[in-house]
């Protein structure tokens, strides 16, 4: 194929990908406008919640096991 037409076409190809990646951010997490896109699940109010309920689980299992070694006389290492 000539470059009088590959890479004219190329630049094409390039501009039209630029121009849909300005519509389409849901790959980072963000919530494209309207009409594209929707609200990501973990950004739903639910999910928060049940992330943040998770999490402190977490940590009160942590603390617990923390507590336990330490009531065994084995400092952590």
């Amino acid at each position: 194929m000539p470059d009088r037409i590959f890479m004219p076409l190329m630049g094409l190809i390039a501009l039209v990908l630029i121009a849909f990646s300005l519509v389409w951010p849901q790959g980072q997490g963000d919530r494209s406008w309207g009409p594209f896109g929707h609200t990501p699940v973990q950004q739903t109010p639910e999910m928060k919640a049940k992330i943040q309920r998770e999490k402190d689980a977490a940590a009160r299992r942590e603390a617990a096991a923390r507590k336990a070694i330490e009531a065994t006389g084995h400092a952590p290492q």
